[in-house]
């Protein structure tokens, strides 16, 4: 199976050695975002809301790159630095994705680096016509 490299500007870089996606295939494996924008910088920091509508938003654009979309989502993962901060978090997780949900694990972290409050990972299905 063939598999290649997704990179987009517009979602934050990576931090260290991996790929904002791989895609292999029709799926399109995206790597955990992080609350930072395009260009590295903490958004909305102590803000549970703020920092997960930054992650999604890199979220959807890597999954644009790839040929894909938050619709074409079928499983994410939730890091969470405190389960306390989980109604937040769902609040706008429920705002970004429609019924049929995708399936979804959420898990309490230790933590994560400079004040980040999650972190979410997700596998998406590809238009069969992209690239």
């Amino acid at each position: 199976m063939t598999r290649f490299s997704i990179h987009t500007p517009n979602a934050a870089p990576p931090a260290g050695p991996y790929s904002q996606a791989i895609r292999a295939g029709d799926l399109v494996f995206v790597s955990g975002q992080l609350p930072l924008d395009p260009e590295g910088f903490l958004v909305g920091a102590g803000d549970i809301r703020a920092q997960t509508r930054q992650v999604f938003a890199n979220i959807e654009a890597i999954l644009r790159a790839a040929g894909s979309s938050l619709d074409r989502v079928v499983k994410t993962t939730v890091f969470l630095t405190n389960l306390d901060d989980f109604a937040g978090m769902n609040d706008v997780y429920a705002s970004v994705f429609k019924q049929p949900y995708p399936a979804r694990s959420t898990v309490e972290t230790g933590r994560l680096p400079g004040g980040m409050l999650l972190e979410v990972e997700c596998v998406a299905q590809v238009e069969r016509t992209a690239p």
